[in-house]
């Protein structure tokens, strides 16, 4: 074999490598509070009230900030619609019409005798866009709800647009896991918890995962995490955008499980960017 045409299938191999999946590394910064000045627009939770949804036998809670294409987001373990940050909220409002949500159990959401499950919560998702009167969104999934977006673009790809992917894994039963997974069996044992919140941590214990899935998933999907997250570690998103062809996978430098609320402005924007690009990567 020639010299050329070594390199030439080199370049080849390289770009095809690169087709499934690109990863960015962008730094924090330690004064992101400094960055924040008032052209950085932000939302009030006390001034936009909460609407409900009568969904799968529950009624959901939630509100909706901004205008444009819809945006769904669906929160984490624990957390309510509130737990966003108002700035991260706010810039992604600047541009998009957003929804946040509580799961049901949690929050203003209503709960029923429903076994819990990642598959309920995902449905449950589902059942919402439609109910406010959309086709389809486009979904943010923080930790928990980074799973349930999994689950919900596996089971209903009908109703995702853009996903994005944030501190991420795609079970809670291996290793890399295992001190995300002794807080939630802490909680599922805790019979003084709420009741929605061991719901919630039982859903992630019993899920079976979404790996086997997401080689399927056919959409344009950024996956985000910061390098110091012990939760949800950094490598776990490299795999599940190794399975994703030409997904993106952006890593934050120096920052922790869900690092909007360090660094929201870099968040914000970085999803704005990815939302309103035209091509995918690959």
């Amino acid at each position: 074999m020639n010299n050329a045409l070594k390199y030439a299938l080199i370049f080849l191999i390289a770009i095809c490598l690169l087709a499934l999946f690109i990863t960015v590394v962008i730094p924090g910064s330690e004064n992101s509070s400094d960055r924040i000045g008032s052209d950085v627009p932000s939302v009030s939770y006390d001034k936009t009230p909460v609407q409900f949804a009568d969904i799968n036998g529950v009624s959901l809670g939630y509100r909706e900030f901004g205008s444009g294409e819809p945006l769904l987001m669906i929160e984490g373990f624990g957390a309510t619609m509130d737990g966003w940050n108002e700035t991260f909220i706010g810039i992604l409002a600047s541009k998009f019409h957003v929804y946040t949500y509580d799961h049901r159990g949690i929050g203003y959401s209503s709960n029923n005798n429903a076994s819990p499950s990642i598959a309920q919560y995902a449905n449950d998702a589902a059942t919402l866009i439609s109910a406010l009167g959309y086709d389809s969104m486009h979904v943010y999934g923080a930790s928990m709800g980074s799973s349930t977006s999994q689950q919900l673009v596996i089971d209903h790809p009908e109703r995702v647009r853009k996903l994005i992917l944030d501190s991420n894994t795609y079970t809670v039963l291996i290793p890399e896991t295992k001190v995300l997974h002794e807080i939630i069996e802490t909680v599922a044992n805790n019979s003084s918890e709420p009741l929605g919140l061991r719901n919630e941590a039982k859903a992630n214990l019993e899920w079976n995962g979404s790996f086997d899935g997401l080689s399927g998933i056919n959409k344009d999907v950024m996956l985000v995490v910061g390098t110091e997250d012990i939760l949800t570690p950094d490598i776990l998103s490299l795999q599940i955008a190794g399975q994703i062809n030409g997904s993106w996978l952006v890593r934050f430098k120096g920052l922790p499980h869900t690092g909007y609320h360090k660094e929201p402005v870099l968040y914000g924007q970085n999803a704005l960017n990815f939302l309103e690009i035209n091509e995918s990567p690959a």
